[in-house]
């Protein structure tokens, strides 16, 4: 191993001496700096400030990336001999996921993880929570040898329901705040949590019930937190959007909840200053509670997030690449979508006639100002990204190929079929993206049409796109979506939040053929249980990252199918998993047969 070799680089930098569960000690940094030194690397990096027990380092030559070394020891390491590479470790404690990229080319360490969303949790109060419950989940990952949990988004949901529909592209849902958390706190008591009814199906959300009642209970707690500095400290630190956010939310409830575009406040709608110095003095109690709210969410989630990282588990996050129509960033910044009047979109997104929709899904979100966001040098998007980096340690992108082209309806359209493939910012833009974020944490959802310049965009970006089995098995190809074609580069999933479970799928939507050629390729046996054939295969592809929703794990149908694309209502985004489910058995029996794949 000779002066500048990578492993022992990496090897040092796994071995940094920690604080405790804070992280790594500003000498830790400086030390493993002059190590560098030592072997004859030359590390075009400095320290620039130590805070605490946090240390930043700053990396210039690579990108002009600007990337942390923080408690959760995610860095970049450039090593210059002769080439450039870069070698990107996220980690707390250990190294669970490694890539370098050396001219283009990846290659992954083999990890794998699982898909399950907050709200589908088990819990006593309704929905999946931040709180104990997350907890036993994050531990069966760790003993099952899982190293990503992958989650939907955690922006408040919206029409339907949908977490892709929400209110506020910075906010967090506050069905999430765990309930005996805030009883721990002194801000509830047990008695009052107990006093509501939230639903009696353990098997699924009842979203109606939630509406009405959570809020009840967090303005209790409101009510005895109110004044807190920590809450004060952290409406300091979110300036940017949370002001808006709660006059927003404020507002709206005032409206009685009805959407953005129908405020009977034409004013207040074009955000006359008059007016909205009036509704700050009126709502001023309102908004402070909205604001506590997220406060209450950040706290919990923050922990939630420490602790899942200090049991060797990254979150792996979803983040949509549109916001609502009926939304605070619509309201607070119209300047950055395509709008013919307040509140009012002149093209709205969606997609052309697929397989789910033979006239398109129209989505109905704003389309944005891509114009507007490249005079600011994509100042908003750069924000966005940062603010995602605190939320999670691997981002995915929800339709990226949006960058590229969208899909432009007009806003009064009745379906999507007349829309038009419009140009995006494309790669340009995409590199910002990248430098706002530490090598490796970004993921490209790649699915749906893939034609003309698009497959070479997703390649120029050099990004992990997505494989997901229940896509492959077409019986007259060679599917690139069969995991022995799934490249290094890549995240292979069993099947996704929009596609039917595996088992669904096979005995659902796959005709006579796409079903015998996944039982021969698979080798699927009743008695181990479908859903493991899809496992095995998944954990044996070459891809570095193997996925699986935990219904797949589990080896459910069709009541557990957590959306059905362009559909409103039924099951969406309700079904919740059974706690007997993060039992010893399942979690040895996964942690198998990652070991026999070499994941971990």
């Amino acid at each position: 191993m000779g002066a500048g070799d990578p492993s022992r680089c990496l090897a040092l930098l796994a071995v940094l001496p920690s604080t405790g569960r804070l992280g790594v000690s500003a000498a830790a940094v400086r030390a493993f700096l002059l190590l560098l030194g030592q072997l004859g690397t030359s590390f075009p990096g400095r320290l620039s400030s130590a805070r605490g027990t946090a240390a930043f380092i700053h990396l210039e030559a690579v990108r002009g990336a600007r990337v942390k070394l923080d408690a959760f020891i995610q860095c970049s390491v450039a090593i210059i001999g002769g080439k450039i590479c870069v070698y990107t470790v996220l980690s707390y404690k250990s190294m669970v996921y490694f890539e370098t990229d050396t001219e283009r080319g990846t290659a992954m360490k083999r990890i794998s993880g699982v898909v399950l969303h907050i709200t589908s949790l088990p819990g006593p109060y309704g929905i999946g929570t931040m709180g104990a419950r997350a907890g036993e989940w994050i531990d069966f990952l760790h003993s099952a040898g899982q190293r990503v949990w992958q989650i939907l988004p955690l922006s408040p949901t919206g029409f339907a329901d949908s977490p892709y529909q929400s209110c506020s592209a910075m906010a967090g849902n506050p069905y999430l705040i765990d309930l005996d958390a805030l009883i721990g706190d002194g801000l509830l008591t047990r008695e009052e949590a107990g006093g509501y009814d939230f639903g009696g199906d353990p098997d699924y959300v009842d979203y109606g019930l939630i509406y009405q009642n959570r809020m009840s209970l967090l303005r209790k707690a409101y009510g005895r937190g109110k004044g807190d500095p920590e809450a004060a400290a952290f409406a300091a630190a979110h300036k940017s959007w949370l002001p808006d956010y709660a006059l927003y939310m404020a507002l709206k409830r005032s409206f009685g909840m009805t959407a953005l575009s129908r405020w009977p406040d034409r004013a207040i709608v074009s955000r006359d200053p008059d007016a909205m110095r009036r509704a700050r003095e009126t709502f001023s109690d309102e908004i402070e509670f909205h604001s506590y709210v997220q406060y209450l969410f950040f706290k919990q989630w923050k922990a939630l997030k420490a602790y899942a990282n200090e049991r060797g588990v990254l979150i792996m996050g979803d983040l949509p690449i549109y916001v609502a129509e009926d939304s605070a960033d619509v309201w607070a910044r119209p300047e950055l979508f395509q709008l013919k009047g307040p509140a009012k979109p002149s093209r709205v997104a969606g997609v052309p006639p697929d397989f789910y929709s033979a006239t398109g899904q129209l989505w109905g979100n704003p389309l944005y100002d891509w114009e507007y966001h490249k005079k600011t040098d994509y100042k908003w998007w750069r924000g966005r990204i940062r603010h995602a980096r605190d939320f999670y340690d691997i981002i995915r992108i929800d339709h990226f190929r949006g960058f590229h082209t969208y899909w432009s309806v007009g806003a009064n359209a009745k379906t999507a079929i007349s829309g038009r493939w419009v140009k995006g910012p494309g790669l340009p833009f995409v590199e910002k993206l990248k430098t706002a974020l530490p090598s490796g944490s970004l993921v490209a959802e790649d699915l749906g049409d893939m034609g003309g310049t698009v497959r070479q965009f997703f390649a120029n970006t050099g990004l992990p796109g997505m494989k997901v089995l229940v896509y492959a098995f077409d019986p007259d190809n060679d599917s690139e979506y069969l995991p022995h074609n799934a490249p290094k580069n890549s995240v292979c999933y069993t099947s996704t939040h929009d596609s039917p479970p595996f088992v669904d799928w096979l005995y659902g939507d796959a005709g006579e053929g796409e079903r015998e050629l996944a039982f021969a390729y698979l080798r699927l046996r009743e008695d181990e249980g479908l859903g493991w054939g899809a496992v095995k295969a998944v954990w044996g592809s070459p891809a570095g990252l193997a996925m699986a929703p935990f219904q797949d794990i589990l080896g459910l149908g069709r009541d557990a199918r957590i959306n059905v694309p362009a559909t409103v209502g039924g099951n969406n985004w309700r079904w919740r998993v059974r706690e007997e489910a993060f039992n010893e058995r399942l979690a040895l029996r996964l942690l198998e047969v990652t070991k026999t794949y070499k994941r971990g």
